[in-house]
Formats: structure tokens, sequence, C-alpha cells
């Protein structure tokens, strides 16, 4: 995809100048049922996470299961991920665990995208789901335990091994935009703040200045601003 190496190019190049590609008011569209497109994002993790925040915008028409958000290590596929197994319900999975969040209970959203934010924090177990700046009951998940570094983060696809292994049954098909992941539990103010698209400090995956990959039929598109 020259497009996709242009932009990591650009990436790459401009990190040594101060210039990096800011993605605001653009998307990720995911136009086909495939395993082969995906975006890979970039990050460097130095240490093994006890807490995190990630959040993100998205849009689809599809009622069938998909991946939004997949962070596998060498020593497990589902590390953590965030995945619909059916319409109105969000699953997250941390080392082979499991919650469900039921998203019918939340606002809907003014607009056709939805947004989310999930919290976690190892030493109470506690995760939080926020759907359209609403938080939804929270649950507990991998008390104690921690989340591994040295990940590999796909958009678009689940994966079933380190990088790869993709299953077009759970392929996103859609738009993602502004996604964000901190390495610490966001208060209540700080998700308002991401769900109306503010700034919040020292974000490890940035919106404003990603570092991303675009594989096969991926497309970074302005937003119709019409709408």
């Amino acid at each position: 995809n020259p497009h996709s190496l242009l932009a990591l190019m650009v990436t790459i190049h401009g990190s040594s100048v101060g210039f990096i590609p800011d993605l605001e008011r653009k998307a990720f569209v995911f136009p086909l049922f495939t395993n082969i497109d995906f975006v890979k994002l970039k990050v460097d993790l130095q240490k093994p996470l006890t807490s995190f925040t990630v959040c993100e915008r998205f849009q689809t028409e599809v009622v069938c299961p998909f991946a939004l958000f997949s962070y596998t290590t060498k020593d497990d596929d589902n590390e953590f991920l965030l995945h619909t197994n059916k319409p109105n319900l969000l699953s997250v999975f941390m080392k082979q665990g499991i919650v469900n969040f039921d998203i019918s209970k939340a606002r809907p959203a003014s607009t056709c995208k939805d947004h989310l934010c999930f919290t976690w924090e190892s030493k109470t177990g506690l995760a939080g789901l926020w759907c359209n700046g609403q938080p939804l009951p929270r649950k507990i998940i991998m008390k104690d335990q921690v989340v591994q570094d040295n990940a590999s983060i796909i958009l678009g696809q689940e994966q079933d091994s380190f990088g790869g292994l993709f299953d077009a049954n759970q392929c996103f098909v859609g738009e993602i935009e502004d996604v964000y992941f901190w390495d610490q539990v966001l208060q209540p103010d700080e998700i308002c703040r991401v769900w109306h698209n503010r700034v919040v400090p020292h974000p490890l995956i940035d919106w404003r200045e990603l570092y991303y990959e675009t594989h096969r039929d991926v497309i970074v598109q302005v937003w119709d601003l019409s709408t």
C-alpha cells in the first residue's frame, strides 16, 4: 500500500524535525469484509501496565461480531481485546478472562459515531466502560495482575497470534477515529474532555501524533464536513 508506506515514512522522518501527521478530523475507513485490512499502531511501552485507559470513536452498520482494539503479546493473544459479540454487548477480554457491558443502557450518540472509553486498574481490578460520555456499571477483572508490554496493537481485526491469524468473520467494517491510550485511569472529567475531542495530556497513543501503518484497503479520509 503506497499510501501507508508514505504515511509511515513521513511519521518516522517528521519525528526528527517535530512534524508528525495530525489525524484530527480524519478517520480510518475499513470498507470490506476481509482478513487482510487492518491498521497497526506503533507504541513504545517500556514496562508492564498496572492501569490504563483506551478511547476511540467509531461507526458501523455491521451487526455481526467485530474487533475494535486488539492488544496481543507473544504470551497471550487476548492480553487485551475490545470486541462486540452481538449488538449492544461490548466484551472485554484480558488474559482469557472476560467481562461484558450492555451498551444499550448508555445514552445514544448525538451523531452516527459512538465513543467508548475503557479503564482498568490492577490494584482493585475495577474495569469501567464509558459510552458516549456516560459511565456503565463497573466490573472486576485481573485484580493484582499486569498487562504485559512488547505488544502488537491492531485496529480492525482480532489477532489470534502475535500480529496475525485474522478471521474475516471478526473484522471491523466502518470507520474508526480519535484513538487514544494512556497508562493511567482517567478521571471522569478527563473522559468527558476526551468525549468532546479535547486534549488530555501524555497519551501513549495520540491521535494527533499517531505512528501507524495501514494495510491493504484501509483508507485515511477527512470527515464529511457537511454532516
